[in-house]
């Protein structure tokens, strides 16, 4: 099984930009790279910042544009977007019931968890006690069954200052005790928000972020100062990128690629069967 993760693509940024703003060429980018993959996606998992302003006419934008994309999307909630225009837009994401847009897809042996980290008026992420007991709830009712979670915040401190929650905030502790002895069941935690491609553990589960469709932010690792400008690069121009998880019935594997033009430097042709064979032999 393949699942295709985008993420932060921020439609709506310079919604008047002519011929058309950078963000919705970027996605295009990707969605472009995506049909002409030699591989077939399952999955297509948008984890959260679809829009940057969370207005109507940016989530009809985005919706119009996957309205014939060749398999099912998976939407998250981020903190630029809006839990009612996403529920417009895609019309079919469940919730807990409670209006939280949470839920979890199974297939081939896999559980795909999805969560909502938002909370209006709020940049970072938020976890309440209620979401913390239904992500419990639905991680006993796994009893034991393999999973990965797909969820907008990055509970952990990347070294991004600027971009970074505090170690201690209540949300990632409530979140914290969700997953606790899950651990085993929880192949990895996928996540967006931070516009970089991070790798890192969170009580010892792999956790990947995978970077933004949108301009991606600098790789700046010095604290920062909220009280004096020191000019230092915050967004750059580095390509869009996405996450392609692959699932064998067994292991989560994670590969990253930037969307952009390169040349082909080797063809599989007849003059590389002998190496291609020899590796084969390899693993025997």
């Amino acid at each position: 099984m393949l699942i295709a993760q985008i993420t932060d693509i921020h439609i709506g940024f310079d919604p008047d930009a002519r011929p058309e703003e950078l963000n919705r060429i970027r996605f295009r980018q990707v969605l472009d790279r995506f049909e002409k993959a030699p591989h077939t996606l399952d999955f297509l998992l948008l984890s959260g910042d679809l829009t940057d302003h969370g207005d109507q006419d940016s989530f009809e934008k985005i919706a119009a544009i996957l309205s014939d994309f060749p398999c099912p999307v998976l939407p998250l909630v981020g903190n630029h977007d809006t839990r009612e225009e996403l529920r417009k837009a895609f019309p079919g994401t469940p919730d807990d019931g409670t209006g939280f847009l949470h839920y979890v897809i199974e297939r081939d042996g896999l559980r795909i968890i999805c969560l909502d980290t938002f909370e209006e008026g709020r940049h970072g992420g938020a976890f309440c006690e209620q979401r913390r007991d239904w992500l419990r709830a639905q991680l006993e009712d796994g009893q034991g069954r393999p999973c990965v979670i797909f969820m907008h915040h990055p509970p952990i401190v990347s070294g991004i200052d600027w971009m970074d929650p505090a170690a201690d905030e209540q949300w990632i502790t409530h979140f914290a005790e969700a997953v606790e002895g899950h651990e085993n069941a929880i192949r990895g935690i996928h996540c967006g928000h931070l516009h970089r491609r991070v790798s890192a553990c969170f009580r010892g589960i792999p956790l990947g972020i995978t970077p933004s469709v949108a301009p991606l932010v600098a790789l700046d690792l010095r604290p920062v100062d909220e009280n004096r400008a020191d000019n230092r690069a915050l967004i750059t121009t580095e390509p869009p990128s996405y996450a392609l998880h692959y699932w064998n019935g067994q292991d989560l594997i994670t590969h990253y690629e930037s969307c952009g033009d390169w040349d082909v430097l080797a063809y599989y042709g007849e003059h590389l069967k002998p190496m291609i064979r020899e590796m084969k032999q390899e693993r025997r």
